[in-house]
Formats: C-alpha cells, sequence, structure tokens
C-alpha cells in the first residue's frame, strides 16, 4: 500500500543532510559549550555556527538568537519575559483568538495572576484585523502577540501592518513565526518585530530545539534560573546536537525556500481543486491567497473529521484534524471556532499539509481515495441521512 504523509504542520522528517551533520557531531564532539578546555570551545564553535545560520533564516544578527527546547518554550519565555520585564510600566496583554495554545495557555496564566488580556476575534478566513490591535491598545498595554501563520488553517497575518502599529505606540510585538520560518520569508526588520518564535523540527530539523529572536535592545526577564546559559535568559546546558541540526536545517530551508515553497502550492493548489472537483459539500478553511504553500484544511459536511483520519490512515495517509498539540483531545478546534464555522462543518474537518518528499503522484493518490471514504462515512451518518444527502 502506498504511504503519504500530509502532516507537515505537525512535524517533518528529519533531512537527511541534517542527520549526517548531527552524527557527525555526536561521533567527534562531546564538551560542553560551557567549558573553557578546547573540548568545550570545539563545541562552542559548532553552536555558534549553528547560531548564525537560524539567526540568517529570519534576517536577524546572531546574538539576538537564543536557543529554547521548542517553540513552545520560545512563546512562554517571549510572553512571561516581557510581562515580568514591564510590569511597572503596565498588565495589558494582546493577542488573537486563534493563536497556538503556547501563547494562548500562557496569556490565561497571566490573566489570573494580575494581567489583564484582550483577545481580538478573526473574520471568516482567520485574519486578524489591524484597525482592531490599534483600538485595543490602551496606556498599559506590554505586549502584543500575534502569530504570523496559523498552524491549522494557513492564514498568513498582516503582520508587517501590525508590526507598524506596535512601534506608533511603543508597544513590545511578539509573534510566533513555527509554521512560516523557512516556508515562506521572513525578515525580522521587515516585519517589525522585536520577539520571534522558531521551532527546529517543523523545517526537516530535530524535536527538542527551538529559538526566540530577540531584537537588540529589547529586555526580558528569563523564565529558567541556574546557569546562566544563553545570554542568563535561559539555563540549562545547551542541547548542542539538536541546536547542529537545527542550524543545518535553518541553511537548507534558506537555500531552498523559493523552489520548495513554488513546488508545494502548485502540489496544494491541485490537491484543492481534485477535492472541490470530486467531492459535493466541502469547504476550505483558512484564506483563499494569503495563505501558507502548503497547506489545506477542509471541513467535509456530515463527516466527522476523526472517522475521516482513520479511514484515511487505513489507506496509508497520514493527515491531521488540527493542531498536532490538541488533535488527540478529541476536542473541536477553536481556530475553527473561532472562524464562526457551525459545530458540524468544525467536526468535519481535515488538514493536509505537504512537504519536500510529496509529488503529483501522492496527490493523484489521495484524490482516488479519499472520495470513496467521505461518501462511505456520509452513508453512515444520521444528520446526512436526515437531510438525504
Amino acid at each position: 500500500m502506498r504511504r503519504v504523509y500530509l502532516d507537515h504542520a505537525a512535524t517533518t522528517p528529519l533531512h537527511p543532510e541534517v542527520s549526517s551533520l548531527m552524527c557527525e557531531f555526536m561521533a567527534e564532539t562531546f564538551g560542553n559549550p560551557s567549558s573553557l578546555h578546547s573540548f568545550g570551545r570545539e563545541a562552542r564553535k559548532w553552536m555558534e555556527e549553528a547560531r548564525q545560520k537560524v539567526a540568517e533564516l529570519i534576517g536577524a544578527a546572531s546574538e539576538e538568537i537564543i536557543f529554547t527546547s521548542g517553540g513552545t518554550e520560545a512563546d512562554n519565555l517571549a510572553i512571561l519575559g516581557v510581562a515580568w520585564s514591564r510590569r511597572e510600566k503596565g498588565n495589558h496583554l494582546i493577542t488573537s483568538a486563534i493563536e497556538h495554545h503556547a501563547v494562548l495557555d500562557t496569556c490565561e496564566f497571566l490573566a489570573r495572576n494580575g494581567f489583564e488580556v484582550t483577545v481580538l476575534p478573526v473574520d471568516g478566513y482567520g485574519v486578524v484585523d489591524p484597525d482592531a490591535v490599534r483600538r485595543a491598545i490602551r496606556k498599559s498595554t506590554i505586549l502584543i502577540s500575534i502569530m504570523h501563520a496559523n498552524n491549522e488553517i494557513g492564514t498568513i497575518e498582516p503582520i508587517e501592518e501590525i508590526g507598524r502599529i506596535a512601534r506608533e505606540h511603543g508597544v513590545v510585538f511578539h509573534t510566533d513565526a513555527v509554521q512560516t520560518a523557512g516556508k515562506i520569508p521572513v525578515n525580522v526588520v521587515d516585519l517589525g518585530v522585536d520577539l520571534l518564535s522558531l521551532s527546529a523540527h517543523k523545517i526537516y530539523g530535530p524535536k527538542g530545539v527551538g529559538a526566540l529572536y530577540i531584537r537588540k535592545g529589547i529586555r526580558i526577564k528569563p523564565v529558567l534560573h541556574g546557569g546562566g546559559q544563553e545570554r542568563k535568559l535561559r539555563s540549562g546546558t545547551e542541547n548542542t546536537i539538536g541546536i547542529v541540526g537545527f542550524g543545518k536545517a535553518a541553511e537548507i530551508a534558506a537555500r531552498d525556500l523559493e523552489q520548495e515553497a513554488s513546488r508545494t502550492r502548485t502540489l496544494r493548489d491541485r490537491l484543492i481543486q481534485g477535492v472541490f472537483e470530486k467531492i459535493p459539500e466541502v469547504r476550505l478553511n483558512g484564506h483563499p491567497e494569503q495563505r501558507l504553500p502548503h497547506n489545506a484544511n477542509f471541513s467535509f459536511s456530515y463527516v466527522e473529521g476523526e472517522s475521516l483520519i482513520l479511514g484515511l490512515d487505513l489507506q496509508g495517509i497520514a493527515a491531521s484534524s488540527g493542531s498536532a498539540c490538541s488533535s488527540r483531545s478529541l476536542q473541536p478546534s477553536h481556530v475553527l471556532k473561532a472562524l464562526g464555522l457551525p459545530p458540524e462543518l468544525v467536526h468535519g474537518s481535515v488538514r493536509m499539509t505537504l512537504g519536500r518528499a510529496n509529488t503529483g503522484a501522492d496527490i493523484d493518490y489521495v484524490l482516488e481515495v479519499l472520495p470513496g471514504i467521505v461518501e462511505r462515512l456520509r452513508r453512515f451518518s444520521p444528520l446526512a441521512r436526515q437531510l438525504q444527502v
């Protein structure tokens, strides 16, 4: 049976060049990068080269990159770090209803501890209105956190415009770019962001390593305390193996970005067109144009998304019903609910995200088996029978 992986927004396989370099590093370099001797200095050299490559991917300086354990920690460090460091200046934060839970749950934590949080709605495509951001800003606002692109529906937010508004009001601006860096051009200067979160395993690097960009001049307080690594902002012995892999993955992503974006966009459009031609009663979630080149998110009427995921899995196709972090919870997607979708469409959603290994033959295979699975599930759907679909 053919196997097709369409869940690259959840994680990507390790790139062969990344695994090769990590193996070389593991075999020859084991020193603690904080040590002063030659073994430590050698590990430090590898780590700083990786830092430079990650910085180059987003147009930053290497000293503006702090390595973390992943995107979630980067988001937490950004939000908590700003909140604790600016508490005397204000206690108000602004975010959106479709953020990753790493942002939303951290804001909720702060709300339980004396801060005020404004959660902005989005339109039917999942777009945050920059004017709504402007109207939400108060004298006490210390942070705006709006993601660069949504992890479920792929909608790309107007970050540059929001960045200008944040600068006009002197508010620190953070964006979660876990889903965009390495997929579309990301330049921290052009975007006008002060803080930006990254994750290695979304760009064919290893799991367990991420980074936070902190613009020069922005002060935040650490969340972890101890050895004082990473400019005293992220204590703990660095994951040097993961960092080396992250650096190589960033280098490859920058090198191949334009070609891969064009290739996956072509495959994605072929998938979307095929689904609409072959299956009735389907909706494409997210913005039709301002969306990530590898993302397609559908809602199929009268179908349970989890049943559809399992049906696809039986045919060798890996897809997702939403965020990888919450898809096992069987809770309806907070992102699709924020779009205003009725519950039956929220529950009937499937996310397909393409990557380097996908081919036109993969898309043909999906379009060959998907209509039959949807038809079978609708045949057993009480709601479909009630409406005589």
